[in-house]
């Protein structure tokens, strides 16, 4: 059953909240809110497609059609970084969104890694991507209501400036010919043996589709994606905020810490909501307002009730008089690994991204796991042109095959009326991975945790906490638990 998405917001609140929206983003940025929102009226479930695209397909190629372009991007976020990688391979390349392509609807966080592969990937100059950093941490903190505070090294440890980086990126794009069209969305679409037709319309009301075709289409669109059919969901709000209060307490912001996950209450409204605080450039910090979801449990208008909770809540988080400079929102999609993953509709489609939802179901890191597969996955895109067929290059992290369940038990919380037992259980997970150490615990929140590790923190956070089998038995179905068993035991066996 799919609960509603303004559950616990007065109309006073959610109007306040758009209006804030509003005041720091434009109409522009409002109407994409409003737009996210809405779509969640017509969310497929798992393995469940939308309808939409397929009603308005247009007719499929004959074999031989010739393509106006080798790829198309349909989404012009975050994976605007793989349009010139590709163009670079010298094919022809269009990039499609229903917004301005390239702009920045998140800020990004990433670790060591990350911040090299951008410039490894051949995309950047090493000195332009430490232009592109705005700050850098000593460490990063993840704290829970009643328990304590566990510091880390080496994650989500550099600010990215976001916008700086999609702007870099759109200019190599269109230095290497790809074609940008803002303002314009992907309606619907037909595979033939040779090449795609697409009908892409801008989007505003009453547009007519025009004819594209291309010989791979690529569909970075996330959850608006018809075929992001992901079993988890994470909805996240929040933004670049000034006049958050400075200091070494709690409640004040370390220019040099990064705050990487934090709860100020219990489970409330069936949810476990969690925070998150970035500092970037002097007196800027990026907070953020989440929780993890079954995808059937987020109703339309969600974003805007948790913005209402965000505005409301905020001072019990973070002191000092707090304004949003640039609100930064979105749907996550996360999959558990005890379900069937999202399928493209075809050969000659492919999905990347959130639409693809290949990253941790736990961290919801999707930002540095494609920055770090950027390469990577531009040559088996280029490949995918001429072999529809290859095989993609990148595997699927083993620790994914445990964090999934985790993942599972944080959407749906189990203890009804126990609503402390998700904060007291968060607590003993990760007072076991600081007592294992700094590398087990960046690990672990870097997608990097090895599978024989993974079983050691399992083990000892259930010696803490017996009754851990008791929670995960009542959350999850016996059939997932059974999946997630065999996950592991594979994981296991390989690292032999």
């Amino acid at each position: 059953m799919r609960a509603g998405g303004a559950r616990g917001a007065s109309a006073r609140e959610l109007d306040a909240a758009r209006e804030r929206v509003r005041e720091a983003g434009g109409e522009a940025l409002l109407a994409r809110l409003e737009h996210l929102d809405a779509a969640r009226a017509a969310a497929p479930g798992p393995s469940e497609p939308r309808e939409g695209a397929a009603a308005r397909a247009p007719d499929a190629p004959d074999r031989g059609a010739s393509a106006d372009y080798d790829v198309v991007i349909a989404g012009g976020g975050l994976s605007l970084l793989l349009a010139p990688l590709i163009a670079s391979a010298g094919l022809r390349v269009a990039v499609l969104d229903r917004a301005r392509i390239g702009a920045a609807h998140r800020e990004w966080n990433a670790g060591t890694a990350e911040v090299q592969a951008l410039s490894a990937s051949g995309l950047f100059a090493r000195e332009e991507v430490e232009r592109l950093v705005v700050a850098r941490y000593t460490e990063g903190l993840c704290r829970w209501h009643g328990g304590g505070t566990y510091p880390v090294r080496g994650v989500l440890d550099h600010a990215l400036d976001a916008g700086g980086l999609l702007a870099a990126a759109r200019d190599r794009a269109e230095a290497l010919g790809v074609a940008l069209l803002d303002g314009h969305a992907l309606v619907g679409h037909a595979e033939g043996p040779d090449a795609v037709a697409l009908a892409v319309a801008e989007a505003r009301q009453g547009a007519v589709p025009r004819a594209l075709s291309a010989r791979l289409l690529v569909d970075a669109r996330g959850a608006a994606s018809p075929y992001a059919t992901a079993d988890l969901l994470c909805p996240t709000v929040g933004g670049v905020l000034t006049g958050l209060a400075e200091g070494d307490g709690e409640r004040q912001i370390r220019p040099d810490v990064g705050e990487i996950l934090a709860t100020t209450e219990d489970v409330e409204e069936g949810r476990q909501h969690l925070w998150e605080a970035f500092p970037g450039r002097r007196g800027e910090t990026t907070v953020y307002l989440f929780y993890y979801a079954r995808s059937g449990d987020v109703g339309p208008g969600a974003l805007l009730s948790l913005y209402a909770r965000f505005f409301r809540l905020l001072p019990r988080y973070k002191d000092g008089d707090a304004r949003l400079v640039r609100p930064t929102f979105g749907f996550i999609p996360g999959w558990s690994r005890l379900s069937a993953p999202p399928r493209a509709p075809g050969r000659r489609v492919r999905l990347v991204g959130d639409a693809a939802a290949r990253h941790s179901p736990l961290t919801f890191c999707g930002f540095g796991a494609n920055v770090r597969e950027l390469a990577t996955t531009a040559a088996d895109l280029a490949r995918a042109v001429e072999d529809p067929g290859a095989r993609r290059a990148a595997r699927d992290a083993p620790v994914h095959s445990g964090t999934g369940a985790l993942a599972s038990l944080m959407a749906r919380p189990a203890g009804g009326a126990r609503a402390g037992e998700m904060n007291a259980l968060l607590n003993t997970a990760f007072a076991v991975l600081h007592a294992m150490g700094n590398d087990a615990y960046a690990a672990l929140l870097r997608d990097e945790m090895q599978a024989a590790d993974f079983v050691r923190f399992l083990r000892e956070t259930a010696a803490r906490r017996p009754e851990v089998y008791r929670e995960v038995v009542s959350a999850l179905p016996l059939r997932a638990i059974g999946r997630w068993g065999a996950g592991l035991a594979r994981e296991l066996y390989r690292a032999r």
